[in-house]
């Protein structure tokens, strides 16, 4: 018997029917049948084949190219204008990205830190170019950088049996609990980066670090307030800063430059006066803006300058303490007042805004007048400065009714030949109840200052005293002398107490005599 195959490749030679069938130009062509052997038609494998290609041929579907040449083999069906395009764009895409990594190469060279061009290639869904190794771990279910999760108790509280057995109290357990929960910590708290490192915290540690961690969040916002609300040594508030902005726009001050002087009460700006007038008074070429600084840590202790005084006395005890602060800025605006009336060479007042006084600026061209204490001034100058300052002591105390206070080198300026004073935020009257007191320290500053510049002239401090004040007091030694000055104070407080009024009952020889060169 001859196989199958054998007698299906000679039907086509001697296949009966007329010859004009084969030849007719309108007659369909005869398909060709598929050799095959009988076991072959037996096979369920061909079977599948058959029903899948019959499938395809009744539902034809976009032949996935695999990645490769652009022309990939004979069963690949160009006939479709889709495929085309798609292969063609497949193919420029891959020729792109091809490209971007040679310039990328190119670009990083040996450098320890490269610079990827990722998000520019065209991703392609079959596009099996790009590496698992450029997965970034973002990508991925698993972040190497998050704590894992410890292990949980059940709620009988322990785990395991016999030798094996392990509690909630166990130490390891704990120490990795608690260094898992630092995580919950404030953001600005740093912790570090314990990433394969098995860190154990022992409860001790953790909460001592959980209680710093709070102190540290409360303190931060302590410190972000007061920033907002209190001047800086060397900046301002928003508050503060927009009552200059504003004196700038209204024309007043032309610009200002920077800051020229810093101490504990007051930051001083310099400033350029503008062509605008206030209350009929012109504004000087150049002025110093006294900023007092808002923060309450500097006049805790110097209340006694103004609680005291007769002034200020009723409206101290009505008025919170941010409030003393404007208080403060008015009383040396009162007191710069009187000494520019008493022709006491001083800063001359322009306006007092809240917390801020503008007064003419002591110097010129930016340069403040130097303070008494830096100036080299030779014999004659020295004695000439030393009269002055005995002379404004006096005018200070007899016409304008005033005590400095707080009367050094520090606070006298020398400019043009002459003694300027400054900083009177803190001067009292005479009849304060630390009134003498006062004049007597200022004394003492001012003789000690010009005895040791060589003023031979210069008296001591309780003959200073009394030459400022006309006073006589007779008191040999110093303990005796401040003695008499308490007394004459005491006494003078019970006059206030037994008359409700501010008169002096110091008793003078009449006038004090007059220094002059």
């Amino acid at each position: 018997m001859e196989p199958l195959g054998m007698a299906a490749t000679a039907v086509p030679d001697a296949g009966p029917g007329p010859g004009w069938q084969s030849k007719c130009p309108w007659g369909a062509p005869k398909p060709a049948s598929i050799s095959c052997s009988l076991a072959e038609v037996m096979s369920e494998q061909l079977a599948k084949e058959l029903q899948l290609e019959e499938e395809n041929a009744a539902f034809p579907e976009v032949v996935a190219v695999a990645e490769g040449p652009f022309i990939t083999g004979e069963n690949i069906d160009t006939s479709s204008d889709l495929m085309l395009a798609q292969m063609l764009q497949m193919e420029f895409d891959r020729e792109y990205d091809a490209q971007l990594r040679r310039e990328e190469k190119k670009f990083n060279g040996d450098s320890k830190v490269s610079i990827s061009f990722e998000n520019y290639r065209k991703v392609h869904p079959f596009d099996s170019d790009s590496s698992e190794d450029e997965v970034d771990w973002q990508d991925t279910r698993h972040d190497p950088y998050r704590a894992d999760k410890p292990t949980t108790t059940p709620k009988k509280g322990f785990i395991g049996k016999g030798k094996d057995i392990t509690t909630k109290h166990d130490e390891v357990v704990c120490g990795r609990k608690n260094t898992a929960r630092m995580e919950n910590f404030a953001p600005g708290f740093q912790v570090g980066d314990g990433i394969g490192m098995d860190l154990k915290l022992s409860n001790q540690v953790f909460n001592a670090l959980k209680q710093h961690a709070y102190s540290e969040e409360r303190r931060s916002a302590r410190l972000h307030e007061k920033k907002e609300h209190s001047t800086a040594e060397k900046a301002v508030d928003p508050k503060t800063r927009l009552l200059l902005y504003k004196m700038v726009n209204s024309g007043m001050l032309e610009t200002i430059t920077g800051c020229i002087s810093t101490g504990k009460e007051s930051v001083v700006f310099h400033a350029y006066g503008g062509n605008a007038t206030e209350d009929d008074k012109v504004i000087p070429p150049e002025c110093a803006i006294k900023v007092f600084k808002t923060t309450l840590n500097e006049f805790k202790n110097r209340d006694k300058y103004i609680k005291d005084d007769y002034r200020f006395k009723d409206r101290f005890s009505k008025l919170n303490p941010r409030k003393i602060i404007r208080m403060w800025a008015e009383k040396e605006m009162h007191n710069l007042t009187r000494m520019q009336n008493a022709g006491i060479p001083c800063p001359q007042v322009v306006i007092l805004k809240k917390h801020i006084l503008v007064m003419s600026f002591i110097g010129q061209d930016q340069v403040p007048a130097p303070k008494l204490k830096d100036v080299k001034l030779n014999s004659e100058d020295m004695k000439k400065a030393y009269y002055q300052t005995l002379n404004m002591m006096q005018q200070l105390y007899k016409e304008c009714n005033l005590v400095h206070a707080d009367l050094s080198e520090y606070n006298m300026l020398w400019h043009d030949g002459k003694v300027w004073l400054i900083d009177v935020s803190q001067s009292v009257e005479p009849t304060h109840p630390h009134g003498l007191e006062f004049l007597f320290r200022d004394c003492r500053n001012v003789s000690q200052f010009f005895q040791k510049g060589g003023v031979a002239e210069a008296l001591n401090e309780r003959e200073l005293f009394n030459a400022v004040s006309g006073l006589n007091i007779t008191a040999d030694n110093e303990v005796d002398f401040i003695e008499e000055i308490e007394a004459l104070e005491k006494r003078n407080e019970d006059h206030v107490q037994n008359h409700g009024k501010k008169v002096s009952t110091f008793s003078s020889d009449g006038d004090p005599p007059i220094y002059d060169e």
